[in-house]
């Protein structure tokens, strides 16, 4: 389990290697066509700043590679925003008092026609809290079977689960699993997780082996960009996609890069990362990992999102709503966050479009399940 192979590298240890890096490494680093963990770890580092350019460079040579000119469209829907855990960062947290929503059958399936109306979306991420005798395994099936007759490729953002219930899952439409470790560090991880099954550090972050083995044919990976440190986080992030590269190479994988905002209930980010840090790391994963999907979401601005597409980005959200049932009707609930780049997804393509880039709606068919 990945939890043993972290547990070798100390989290302060890993900081000060990251800052004491200097041009020489990053040069080293960029001379290299397959970089270690240790040139990433140049890549990362305030030494790099100076070479951005070069970076962008690189990434966008080697994303054209492997992806050519195209942008992998998909869009989210929320299910339920009830949840068990008291994360002090998500305005989803159980303490938090607001309506409570999850959605029926018979709304799940409005819910697909709606976005079936957006554009010709078929990856959908579905999402939900974690509430297991609400939105457990038998309730995550009963969606994935509503959602498979209109989408190819389905995705799901929800509480880690045990290995058969993966298994279980992909027998039921499942291709994805994207799940967030929020932050690698294991005693600040314990603070902002207080209470409920999220408090357990060792469940979550070995929760990729299980999906691994169940033979989930996709795994998302990332951190909470403002809890701690972002460049150890992020460097823990790419120890994780080496490890199971190694273990569970059938696996495609991708990584995403969410940058908080303020929450429900007065949370402040401790770490604020920048338009041309998020740029830096962005570049530094496609220079690490040729193939890995990199994806942004509605949380970032559409001008950002339009100058990173040609630079290491392969995926996009777009006319996300990010409360249950908010493709039907303005809801009372809760949004988990608020959308920047508020477009339509047809408003996304056109761009996608413009730019010499083409949209792509489906990378994947239930065929070949």
């Amino acid at each position: 389990m990945f939890s043993e192979e972290l547990k070798k590298h100390s989290w302060d240890e890993t900081t000060a290697f990251i800052m004491s890096r200097t041009a020489r490494d990053v040069e080293s680093a960029l001379a290299k066509t397959h970089p270690d963990w240790t040139d990433f770890m140049a890549l990362i580092s305030p030494a790099a700043a100076p070479y951005l350019e070069q970076m962008a460079a690189l990434s966008h040579r080697y994303t054209l590679e492997r992806f050519g000119k195209t942008i992998s469209m998909y869009i989210p829907l929320y299910v339920s925003n009830a949840c068990t855990n008291a994360c002090v960062y998500c305005g989803f947290n159980h303490s938090n008092p607001f309506t409570r929503v999850t959605l029926t059958p018979d709304q799940i399936k409005a819910e697909c026609e709606a976005i079936r109306e957006l554009g010709p979306f078929e990856n959908l991420l579905i999402v939900s809290g974690e509430f297991p005798t609400l939105n457990g395994v038998d309730y995550l099936e009963k969606v994935l079977k509503i959602a498979r007759p209109y989408f190819n490729n389905l995705t799901i953002e929800v509480m880690p689960m045990k290995e058969r219930d993966y298994y279980r899952l992909t027998k039921s439409g499942l291709n994805g699993v994207v799940c967030f470790q929020e932050t690698y560090h294991e005693e600040a991880y314990k603070r902002y997780h207080p209470r409920g099954m999220k408090s357990i550090f060792d469940w979550r972050v070995n929760g990729f082996d299980r999906m691994g083995a169940a033979g989930v044919h996709k795994i998302g990976m990332g951190v909470l960009i403002g809890l701690e440190d972002w460049r150890t986080d992020v460097a823990m992030i790419a120890l994780h996609l080496k490890y199971l590269r190694k273990h569970y190479w059938r696996t495609r994988y991708s990584i995403n890069f969410p940058r908080m905002c303020p929450a429900e209930g007065g949370f402040q980010p401790n770490v604020v990362m920048t338009d041309r840090e998020l740029a830096q790391i962005t570049f530094a994963f496609r220079i690490f990992d040729h193939d890995v999907d990199i994806s942004y979401s509605t949380r970032e601005s559409p001008s950002f999102r339009a100058n990173m597409m040609k630079l290491g980005v392969t995926s996009m959200s777009a006319g996300s709503k990010t409360e249950p049932g908010g493709y039907v009707s303005t809801p009372d609930a809760l949004e988990q966050f608020e959308v920047t780049d508020s477009r339509t997804p047809l408003q996304v393509a056109d761009e996608i479009r413009a730019l010499g880039y083409e949209p792509v709606w489906k990378d994947w068919d239930k065929i070949f399940d």
